[in-house]
């Protein structure tokens, strides 16, 4: 990494400023030949970030979502979200493992990479990107992945420093694998719900699910799904307590099935429904549907709450001639 230049704001403490300097420091060290840090976990508070630094060199941020020239945490490479999604019809497809490699290389992450994935932190919606790139991070064989809690914004609020300053990566030579461990095609969601094993859950809010509202694909969703907002797991703009996001799942009951899978439009949102379940809560074989209904939808599968097609399909074609006529 380049030198950088620090735009280091008034902290509540002495101690805290000198912290916050020398995590800074830290982030330019070399990040080959990496053993996990000591107390990494997968979601971070900014101040547990910030110790974590301090104590360990050689881990990787990068910015996903906001202006990163803006302002960024000291040592930050700038990997805009799109570079991540699907190209074409629906961006909730993976990329082909080339393009992914090319990426993983440019960043200078192996599969012994400490990474933390920064989101600008400007609503629940936004907690998305960061959780999208958690996963493909670790469907690419990255062992060490972590998300910031409330993003840059959370960050700022902490009073940690801050930058302006660009920064450059050292290549790697990382030749990353696609692993099933946390994804599942559309075929085995048919075989799912055919044979109705498994719990497929929706992580759009209640008026999708419903089928009063789509963007992608048709109305309604995917046969004999569960809805559980991602917004339900939320204080704010932050991810709530552990012992609230336990709550929360407790309050749809018992969740003992084989296999969990979380969708949503195109698995955005679904990929924070996939990192509370998976990854906070710890339970077994959750999976994500990345191309959700985006895909589902192409063909006649089975669906529910098909009820309001008619009423959507108005509005969208509602919207559609108020924006021809705008031009």
């Amino acid at each position: 990494m380049v030198g950088r230049k620090l735009e280091v704001e008034e902290f509540g403490s002495h101690g805290r400023q000198i912290l916050a300097i020398l995590a800074c420091l830290l982030l330019a060290l070399p990040m080959t030949g990496l053993a996990a840090a000591p107390g990494w976990k997968p979601l971070f508070e900014p101040d547990e970030l910030a110790e974590v630094l301090l104590r360990s060199s050689g881990i990787l941020i990068i910015r996903v979502t906001g202006n990163y020239n803006r302002g960024h945490i000291p040592g930050s490479l700038e990997s805009p979200y799109a570079d991540w999604r699907g190209v074409g019809r629906n961006p909730g497809q993976l990329r082909s493992l080339g393009e992914y490699t090319t990426l993983l290389q440019q960043l200078g992450i192996t599969a012994g990479t400490p990474v933390v994935v920064v989101h600008q932190g400007s609503d629940p919606a936004d907690m998305g990107a960061a959780t999208r790139v958690y996963w493909t991070l670790k469907t690419l064989g990255v062992r060490e992945v972590a998300v910031l809690n409330g993003g840059y914004q959370a960050w700022r609020a902490a009073e940690l420093p801050v930058s302006t300053e660009k920064e450059f990566a050292h290549t790697s030579e990382y030749q990353p694998v696609l692993l099933d461990d946390w994804r599942v095609t559309t075929e085995v969601v048919e075989e799912l719900v055919q044979s109705g094993d498994g719990a497929l859950i929706d992580a759009r809010p209640v008026s999708f699910y419903r089928g009063f509202r789509a963007t992608v694909g048709k109305p309604g969703t995917i046969r004999a799904a569960e809805n559980i907002p991602y917004e339900n797991w939320f204080d704010g703009d932050r991810l709530s307590s552990s012992a609230s996001l336990r709550e929360v799942m407790d309050s749809f009951g018992e969740q003992d099935a084989t296999i969990t899978v979380s969708f949503c439009n195109t698995g955005h949102w679904a990929s924070i429904n996939w990192f509370v379940m998976s990854e906070l809560l710890q339970f077994d074989n959750v999976r994500l549907y990345a191309e959700s209904i985006a895909e589902w939808g192409e063909q006649e599968r089975p669906m529910d709450n098909q009820v309001g097609r008619l009423r959507v399909y108005r509005d969208l074609t509602s919207r559609w001639f108020n924006g021809f006529i705008a031009n």
